[in-house]
């Protein structure tokens, strides 16, 4: 036998043999496959693995549209802002990486740990904003510190800047950050977590032509989640740009004429509707939910018993006081229970029988008193006697002619419509008849009778133009990103009412004279450069129930603050051309004489000046001077 045997030589060494062969040549089978699989089949799903592990894609936020005014004025624009976001797969140790941070930027923990849960739902490859507009130093913070910060980027976003501070607030109204429910909603498809969009007025009605579109960038990170190097970039698109009907000269006339008082102002084009003027106060800061509101900040503003996040000019309802009787007067007219000769002897008080008086704010009286004398110097026993032989339904329906006692159609801010009572309102609200007494005071806007300050506006201008009342506008036209005009106002008539000439002049010429003669209401308030016309009026907030009471409401430091009267003015200009209508509320102001209309008086002095100054450059222009 030979000393080394051949496997042909020996069957159980030769079995073997073949054993080892066919398991040799089945694992290089299954590696052969395996490879095949990897390079062949499996390589598109390899390669994006690889890709997520190596490539980290950030979306860029778009700067939102910016809004202007009328003339081009910018009054909300973007600026740059700094966010601190988290990578969350690439965070190990959230708990060391989030004190590391918290440290660094001297931030409560929990408030990252809160926004960690917040966006547990996202995926985790989106980066997660922790926080936000957190200032150029504390930014080279965090850069200095990133070797401990695994997972932690600074992102660079736009965010609103308001130029011009408070102003016009509750006309563009804030944004807040995208909620949890609103991210499960169809219409916010497309939004991640920490993305900030309009919750009111202007901001939210126009949020999918402001938003713009988000870009993208693609850049290569280290294991450790670091950036390296930027790939590829998809730059964002803003968004639309919004052209308002405001006029900045006048708007910011009006809130420095309000101050620091609570109130309501609109002014409005007489013959478009446009809203010239917007101002509710107090107000807020939007630039507090732009960057994200503090706690503290919200409950200043929610325990501000002046409520400063009700806008007054869509929401506000008070009794519109003298300046309704422009209303009564055009309803006895029409109805013929008055001329513009009727007149009646005030002594101070009115009798409507043995047991119930009523007073005239003059108590020595007016005299004999004609329509031109009431409207003038403002007479509430003349307007007692016409209104009670006009009767409340007449009355009620004038009103609702001139704009009064329905909504006006603004498109936002869950306006409300007022009240204009009438005999079957108050039949079916109380179940009880109207009562005479309850005319003699509807007749001087007390009562049942409230109205908004955007009514009152409407009301003035209606009386201005000769009997239209127009919705009002507020968006001027929309401007796409090349430039293009995408959406253009077009004005839209609500009523239009033929008063006759004859009471249209005794009425206007009346209001003329409340500003423009001596003894009117608002002589004070007159001015050389611009004449207009206008009514004031008081509204009491509580009853009077002596005199004792009534002098001490003379005096506005002894009466508390929630009960003192609140002032109004309504008003036009020119008188000749009516062009711009002004309605003004000064919430416990005292006197429309000397609370409400000094503010119109600022207002048309600035809006006029602007108009002739603008007017001069062009001319100037064309002359060549």
């Amino acid at each position: 036998m030979s000393l080394n045997p051949s496997p042909e030589e020996t069957p159980g060494l030769r079995r073997r043999y073949i054993i080892s062969s066919l398991i040799v040549v089945g694992i290089f089978s299954v590696l052969a496959l395996r490879l095949w699989y990897l390079q062949i089949l499996g390589v598109d799903h390899y390669r994006e693995l690889s890709e997520r592990n190596r490539i980290r894609y950030v979306a860029i936020q778009a700067p939102r549209g910016t809004i202007f005014d009328r003339h081009g004025t910018l009054l909300v624009d973007n600026r740059p802002a700094f966010t601190v976001s988290v990578l969350r797969q690439d965070v190990g140790d959230r708990e060391r990486v989030f004190a590391t941070l918290g440290d660094l930027l001297d931030v409560d923990v929990e408030q990252l740990e809160e926004r960690w849960r917040a966006g547990q739902g996202l995926p985790r490859y989106r980066p997660l904003p922790l926080l936000e507009d957190i200032g150029r130093q504390a930014m080279e913070k965090v850069q200095e510190n990133s070797v401990n910060l695994p997972g932690i980027l600074v992102e660079v976003k736009p965010i609103r800047a308001y130029p011009y501070g408070e102003m016009a607030a509750h006309l563009f109204g804030y944004l807040g950050e995208v909620s949890e429910q609103e991210l499960k909603q169809s219409d916010f498809a497309g939004y991640r977590s920490g993305e900030m969009v309009g919750k009111t007025a202007l901001e939210s009605m126009f949020e999918d032509r402001l938003r713009g579109a988000a870009g993208q960038k693609r850049i290569e990170v280290n294991v450790k989640g670091r950036e390296l190097r930027q790939v590829t970039t998809r730059n964002p698109l803003p968004g639309q740009r919004l052209y308002l009907t405001i006029d900045a000269t006048l708007q910011q006339a009006a809130e420095t004429a309000l101050g620091d008082n609570a109130g309501a102002i609109v002014a409005l084009d007489v013959n478009n509707g446009e809203v010239l003027a917007f101002v509710s106060r107090p107000t807020f800061n939007p630039a507090w939910f732009a960057r994200g509101i503090k706690s503290e900040e919200w409950r200043e503003l929610i325990n501000n018993p002046r409520h400063p996040m009700t806008n007054k000019v869509l929401r506000g309802q008070y009794p519109p006081g003298s300046t309704f009787k422009m209303v009564v007067a055009l309803a006895a007219l029409e109805a013929g229970t008055a001329t513009p000769a009727t007149r009646v002897q005030c002594n101070g008080r009115f009798k409507l029988s043995s047991s119930y008086e009523y007073r005239c704010w003059k108590k020595r009286g007016h005299g004999s008193v004609d329509l031109h004398k009431a409207i003038k110097e403002s007479c509430d026993v003349w307007f007692y006697t016409v209104g009670l032989e006009t009767g409340i339904d007449r009355i009620a329906s004038a009103a609702y002619r001139l704009g009064l006692g329905k909504k006006t159609g603004f498109p936002f801010g869950r306006e409300r419509s007022g009240l204009i009572p009438t005999k079957a309102w108050k039949k079916k609200r109380f179940g009880t008849s109207w009562y005479k007494g309850e005319t003699v005071i509807s007749a001087i806007g007390q009562g049942f009778v409230l109205a908004t300050p955007l009514q009152l506006a409407s009301m003035a201008a209606a009386l201005a133009n000769g009997g239209t009342v127009w919705k009002p506008q507020i968006v001027q036209k929309i401007v796409d990103l090349a430039g293009g005009t995408d959406w253009v106002l077009k004005p839209e008539k609500l009523t239009e009412t033929a008063w006759s000439e004859e009471s249209l002049r005794a009425v206007r010429g009346a209001m003329e004279s409340v500003v423009n003669d001596v003894g009117g209401t608002a002589w004070r308030s007159r001015l050389k450069q611009v004449r207009f016309a206008g009514k004031t009026g008081t509204a009491q907030v509580i009853k009077r129930k002596s005199d004792e009471e009534e002098r001490k409401r003379d005096k506005g430091d002894v009466i508390p603050y929630q009960n003192r009267d609140h002032a109004l003015f309504v008003s036009y200009a020119p008188t000749d051309n009516p062009q711009i209508a002004v309605a003004v509320v000064v919430e416990h102001g005292g006197h429309g004489s000397s609370a409400a209309a000094p503010i119109a008086k600022a207002m048309y002095k600035a809006y006029f000046a602007d108009k002739k100054a603008k007017k001069d450059v062009v001319r100037k222009a064309v002359s060549g001077d």
